[in-house]
């Protein structure tokens, strides 16, 4: 769903995709971002500001709602 999600919204909105703990980047933005739980979506607006984030799974449309809410 997410790579459906990645090809949809391309030129609109920029995805990171990282695995928990596999590098030192990974590791550091997990703990920016208070990420304690995989998986956790953490959404930010074209100023960088945190728009929030989803715990745990969610539902597309949970996801494209958010999405689309993005400034």
């Amino acid at each position: 769903m997410v790579d459906r999600l990645v090809k949809e919204y391309e030129g609109k909105i920029e995805f990171r995709l990282l695995n928990a703990g596999t590098d030192a980047e990974a590791t550091d933005l997990m703990m920016r971002f208070g990420v304690t739980a995989v998986p956790t979506f953490v959404f930010l607006g074209s100023d960088g500001a945190n728009e929030g984030k989803i715990i745990g799974a969610a539902s597309e449309q949970e996801l494209r709602a958010k999405l689309d809410s993005l400034k």
